[in-house]
């Protein structure tokens, strides 16, 4: 009995591999009817006849080889869930499924045959290139049928023939993996990673201010601090009560009057002597409670009232009235 030829290889920390494999250098070699489900990136399976098959992230693919001779077996893919992406010289025996449809290949060609299939069965298909067989699509009940030309891409909705989307316009294969490049993260490092690498960026850069500073993930700004040496302006004044003049009682100017300090030293010396600022900031003293005062004394007599009150009280003494 001759023992099977194998299918191909794919790398052990890049999927989960199960049924018929033997694992050689780092990467397990199919053998018969094997399935390969990809982990949380592609999965890129080495075909033995030229070629590969990518099975995208978390996707999950099963692999059969049929009976031939060396590189003439013909190959069934069967795509579990998800998407993959088929790159190989496609034989007119071949035949990828997916749990509603059947493709078969009219006539042998270099096949670029990229397949997504949803959780609702929509099935996104592209058949690219110009010089790609022409595939003939069955449903798996045999009652309908379509043929895919190359370069087409169309959308089956719900797996269904008859409901198609002419020019779909959604990707059908993998989905592009986001890379950062060196110049666009601004990272600097002793190390700098070599031009074309993926670099992260940190926290802050990824939440600028201020919703990193309010999370915790990027620290504050710190305020600016007043130069020492340097003169800022001062504004005083005094807010007081007084009589109908103007003046107060203790003689301190009234509220309608200010005196304005300057705001720059005209000086080099005059700089140097000043005293520090405190802050950039104004001091305005609160102004003085009012207190009630007591209603005045009555006027005195006028001096020539008290004489004139003298003289007349001696005159009735010597005068007896």
């Amino acid at each position: 009995m001759r023992a099977q030829q194998p299918i191909g290889t794919v790398g052990v920390g890049d999927a989960t591999v199960s049924g018929a494999l033997e694992v050689s250098n780092g990467r397990a070699v199919l053998v018969g009817n094997t399935t390969v489900m990809a982990k949380d990136h592609v999965a890129e399976v080495a075909l033995n006849r030229g070629g590969e098959v990518r099975v995208c992230s978390t996707s999950g693919l099963h692999l059969t080889a049929g009976k031939g001779t060396g590189d003439s077996s013909p190959l069934m893919l069967a795509l579990d869930r998800g998407a993959i992406e088929v790159r190989m010289p496609a034989m007119q025996n071949d035949i990828v499924m997916t749990p509603d449809l059947r493709f078969s290949m009219r006539s042998p060609g270099p096949l670029d045959l990229r397949i997504r299939v949803t959780p609702n069965g929509d099935t996104c298909v592209e058949n690219r290139g110009d010089q790609a067989p022409t595939l003939g699509i069955a449903d798996q009940f045999g009652q309908s049928s379509y043929e895919l030309k190359p370069g087409q891409h169309v959308l089956f909705e719900h797996g269904n023939l008859k409901e198609v989307v002419d020019h779909e316009s959604s990707p059908c294969g993998c989905p592009t993996e986001p890379v950062v490049s060196v110049a666009d993260s601004g990272v600097t490092s002793s190390n700098p990673a070599a031009p074309g690498s993926a670099v992260s960026k940190s926290a802050e850069e990824q939440h600028p201010f201020p919703a990193a500073v309010s999370a915790g993930l990027a620290p504050s700004n710190p305020v600016p601090q007043a130069q020492p040496g340097v003169v800022h302006a001062q504004v005083t004044t005094t807010m007081s009560y007084g009589d109908n003049d103007g003046a107060s009682s203790e003689g301190t100017p009234s509220s309608s009057t200010a005196t304005s300090a300057p705001l720059a030293p005209t000086t080099a010396s005059s700089a140097s002597t000043a005293p520090p600022a405190s802050a950039t900031q104004t001091s305005v003293p609160a102004p003085a409670p009012e207190t009630a005062q007591a209603p005045p004394p009555p006027p005195a007599p006028a001096p020539n009232d008290v004489f004139h009150y003298i003289g007349r009280f001696f005159k009735r003494i010597f005068s007896g009235r």
